[in-house]
């Protein structure tokens, strides 16, 4: 049975099916890198142990290899290149490819929901494998070349709004009967839990321009299968005007591309963040609130399988694609990344350190904002790609995770905070934050602090060198209903984000807001020790790059 696990609870982790289990030696060898790789108990188990409750699998649908890769010796490792929408890829099969992949891959989805994981497949729905005019001619161009593909107006050459030379037009009755039968197949037949849309913006395109309202996103909200599902969008395309974050139906969730911009901004120092951190904090209530929409409407990631690891995020200041055969032309210039020194490897502890506390920085920030956390496989080990940030040919120990190199230090902390998080409601709030007392306390549901313990104003938040902040949580604000209908309450929570590189002095806020605190997580290994008490009034002393959370604590 399917585990229907709401999205406020949800905790996704996006995986290969190959790169997950290729190169783990507690599994047999013969089942390594497939469906069954990631059935096993040895694979379930640590999925469980981590704490997600969703594997987002890059895609499975059947895909071809692109000529210009297989002459370079490379291949498309990623698999946005599909040609059947309604095939598990064979080559993740360890049982055979005479129909025998479908059997394994509805017993990874039985295994997978048995342990209380559900399965999200990334698709691609916006384009063939078939090119552009160079092309081959595998399927959907011999069958009805005008129908399926937009064409360019003299029929010749094909509108690209996806970089990958053709875009299938979602639009035509046929082509969206073919979406929504292969669609409505995974869920019945394969009982995914959900999709992922690569590149969605393209889906809404009518004739040219981006419409929420289009005829793909009106018959998916009518079909009584596929509206059940989780359905996320990737809210942007190559086209003009297709950076659409914010702006997809209700029902929908996205892919928040701010989210991710801001938390590497905010971390790496920028000026003037402060402001927008805390709307990323708060659930992007500028992007999503307007539209009846929730915070679950935010997937909120700081790394995904485009572009650096969390390790290499805080390990370069630019790309090293080479491996790719391109000169190191492709991949994304603007990383909003920082090496703290040194680019690459590094042996220097005091450059270490920075680097392990930015990564544990950024997984606090991931993992306690409101919205739903996307976690990419390998970050919780330190994975690193060796600052290649476009490692969609690389079917190699580059994109692989390595399970013999694990930093059991990071993957013990990812633990800790995926558990905070669903232990404790106030952050998985399933409303909006109102901004307004609770009750006769006088305490609203959400508070901002200064260093000197003082609730922020209008013109602090707008300070260009202002780089910390205190928010108070309010436990008892949540304005949630469990599942029988009893109002929902939890532990009060005070953090504090410091990305100055200093250590600054905070005071905690007057007793109304909690008398007793202790200290659930420091990101550094300086003072103040995880069990730390203080009260109200105290003084923290907050090191530089760090988060401190505290929970309230009855004495």
């Amino acid at each position: 049975k399917a585990p229907q696990i709401p999205y406020h609870q949800t905790i996704i982790y996006e995986a290969h099916v190959k790169g997950m289990t290729v190169m783990n030696q507690e599994l047999p060898a013969e089942i390594r890198g497939t469906y069954a790789g990631i059935a096993h108990p040895i694979t379930i188990n640590y999925l469980k142990s981590l704490g997600i409750t969703a594997l987002e699998l890059m895609p499975v649908h059947h895909f071809i290899n692109d000529h210009h890769l297989t002459e370079q010796g490379l291949s498309n490792y990623w698999g946005y290149n599909s040609i059947g929408f309604f095939a598990p890829d064979s080559r993740y099969s360890a049982s055979g490819n005479a129909g025998e992949q479908v059997r394994e891959f509805k017993d990874m989805v039985k295994e997978l929901h048995r342990a209380g994981i559900e399965v999200i497949l990334d698709v691609v729905y916006n384009h063939t494998a078939e090119g552009n005019q160079l092309g081959p001619t595998l399927s959907f161009k011999g069958i009805d070349n005008v129908e399926y593909y937009r064409l360019t107006e003299d029929g010749r050459y094909y509108m690209d709004y996806t970089g990958t030379g053709n875009t299938l037009n979602a639009h035509y009755p046929t082509v969206l009967r073919l979406m929504m039968d292969s669609l409505r197949y995974w869920v019945s037949e394969m009982h995914v839990d959900g999709f992922r849309f690569d590149l969605a913006s393209t889906l809404a395109r009518g004739l040219d321009e981006v419409n929420m309202l289009g005829a793909f996103f009106s018959v998916i909200h009518q079909d009584p299968i596929i509206s059940q599902v989780k359905l996320i969008a990737e809210p942007w395309d190559i086209g003009e005007g297709g950076y659409q974050v914010g702006n997809f139906p209700p029902g929908w969730a996205e892919w928040n591309g701010k989210f991710r911009d801001c938390i590497r901004d905010y971390w790496r120092g920028e000026h003037s963040m402060l402001n927008e951190f805390a709307l990323r904090f708060a659930g992007s209530p500028d992007l999503y609130q307007d539209d009846n929409r929730t915070p679950t409407a935010s997937i909120n990631l700081v790394t995904a399988h485009d572009g650096f690891t969390l390790h290499d995020l805080v390990s370069y200041n630019n790309k090293h694609n080479e491996a790719n055969g391109e000169n190191n032309n492709d991949g994304e210039d603007h990383n909003r990344s920082c090496n703290y020194g040194i680019e690459g490897p590094t042996e220097d502890p005091i450059i270490m350190e920075i680097r392990n506390q930015q990564k544990r920085n950024m997984l606090v920030s991931l993992m306690l904002s409101q919205g739903v956390p996307m976690l990419v496989a390998g970050d919780e080990l330190g994975r690193t790609q060796n600052g290649n940030n476009n490692a969609y040919c690389q079917d190699n120990e580059i994109s692989w995770l390595n399970w013999k190199n694990i930093d059991h230090e990071l993957l013990d902390f990812t633990k800790k905070v995926i558990n905070i998080r669903k232990t404790n409601p106030v952050f998985c709030r399933q409303k909006w934050f109102q901004g307004e007392s609770i009750r006769e306390s006088g305490i609203k549901d959400i508070n901002w602090f200064l260093p000197d313990g003082m609730e922020m104003e209008d013109h602090n938040w707008n300070q260009d060198y202002a780089k910390s902040l205190g928010v108070f949580l309010n436990g008892e604000g949540i304005r949630g209903k469990s599942e029988i209908g009893e109002r929902i309450i939890g532990k009060s929570f005070y953090i504090i984000f410091n990305a100055y590189h200093q250590m600054l002095a905070y005071k905690l806020p007057t007793e109304n807001y909690g008398k007793h605190w202790q200290v659930v997580l420091n990101t550094t290994k300086a003072a103040p020790t995880e069990g730390s008490y203080f009260i109200a009034g105290d003084i923290v002393d907050v090191p530089g790059r760090s988060v401190i959370v505290l929970s309230s604590h009855k004495a």
